[in-house]
């Protein structure tokens, strides 16, 4: 069976599990907790020697990237088109949106949760209020370009239907929700395509996938062990 080795404190994570969940494709869970470490194992890296989640493995088959395993799935799996239209125009607009996404929505969304919840749990002090202030203004200049750009006036990024863009979208958008963050606030144009994607995706399964990260501030934490503290403190050196 093919297996999916997740942490769904991850965005990327979470948007392959709602992808396959989504469209019945059946897997194998194997939990991999980067709090814990277990992604610097050696057992993982056989799996992925990238060290990162999510990873595929299917029979013999490996294969690491978020982007790269949604891709794979709705080619396997041949998912409806609206996910990855076969139409070139709007295919390219898919693609257009998660080829950005890396350095925008995904940077920006993932430096705030840094700032507001891992840079405390690894350095014992609460981020700088102005640095912190400086990663919400970012974000929201980030939300702008996404309004404006990619969402404008349509229900979705590509039109009347939700595709991969989208989903891709929400998980990274709701990770500075986790934070405490209400990034939805006074913007009524991403609010409601947020409750469309939600309903296109199913509330169920949604909030199935968002309760680890929409409760990551009141999970009491065992200490770090200190070769992931230090793995950690290298990533928190990006959100500087």
């Amino acid at each position: 069976m093919l297996e999916l080795y997740l942490d769904l404190l991850s965005q990327p994570c979470r948007s392959v599990y709602i992808f396959a969940k989504k469209n019945n494709i059946g897997f194998e869970f194997k939990q991999v907790q980067l709090f814990k470490g277990e992604h610097l194992t050696g057992e993982y890296m056989r799996v992925n020697p990238l060290r990162l989640v999510p990873a595929l493995k299917d029979g013999d088959f490996t294969l690491a990237e978020s982007i790269a395993i949604l891709l794979y799935l709705s080619r396997k799996y041949n998912t409806p088109d609206h996910w990855y239209p076969a139409d070139l125009q709007k295919r390219a607009q898919v693609d257009e949106y998660l080829s950005w996404q890396h350095t925008a929505v995904r940077f920006h969304g993932s430096k705030v949760f840094w700032c507001k919840v891992v840079t405390p749990m690894l350095l014992g002090t609460e981020t700088d209020p102005e640095r912190m202030a400086a990663a919400i203004k970012e974000m929201n200049a980030t939300l702008d370009q996404f309004e404006a750009k990619f969402l404008q006036d349509k229900p979705f990024i590509v039109g009347d239907e939700i595709s991969l863009a989208d989903l891709v979208a929400i998980v990274e958008l709701m990770h500075p929700v986790g934070a405490g963050v209400d990034i939805f606030k006074d913007r009524p144009k991403l609010d409601a395509w947020r409750l469309r994607v939600e309903t296109a995706l199913g509330t169920e399964l949604f909030q199935e996938a968002h309760k680890a990260i929409l409760n990551c501030m009141k999970v009491k934490r065992d200490p770090l062990e200190p070769h992931v503290a230090e793995a950690l403190k290298v990533r928190l050196c990006l959100f500087k």
